[in-house]
């Protein structure tokens, strides 16, 4: 059974820092992509950040460019987010993903297989 286990989420001040994890089992992930989304209340699920299966290609949604960091470790099948400088619109609920590095990323098709159940992240103002 394939699964995603999200932690890290918590309540931080803002302009604070969190770091995220999500670790994956059940099946080798070496040639998916990996990534983060999240859904503030009230809205739709958006993108926040996608790291290729390598470790070499990264993307991030523009609000968080150089305040959010994508990272992965293939021998623990774990795939990190760092927020720093958080803000309160950062506040929603984040998820990982895992899709072919193929397809979400070369061929650019929002479909991701796998999804984490989720962590509450909350910045306070």
């Amino acid at each position: 059974q394939v699964r995603l286990v999200e932690s890290g989420g918590g309540l931080v001040q803002a302009g604070g820092s969190l770091r995220l994890g999500c670790a994956a089992s059940g099946r080798s992930f070496t040639t998916y992509a990996l990534g983060w989304f999240r859904q503030a209340p009230g809205k739709e699920r958006e993108f926040v950040a996608a790291i290729r299966w390598n470790g070499v290609g990264t993307y991030y949604e523009d609000s968080v460019k150089g305040r959010f960091t994508i990272s992965r470790d293939n021998t623990k099948s774990t795939v990190y987010l760092q927020m720093n400088n958080l803000k309160p619109e950062d506040t929603a609920v984040y998820y990982c993903a895992a899709g072919p590095d193929e397809r979400v990323i070369v061929s650019g098709v929002n479909l991701w297989d796998y999804w984490g159940q989720g962590t509450q992240v909350t910045v306070s103002s």
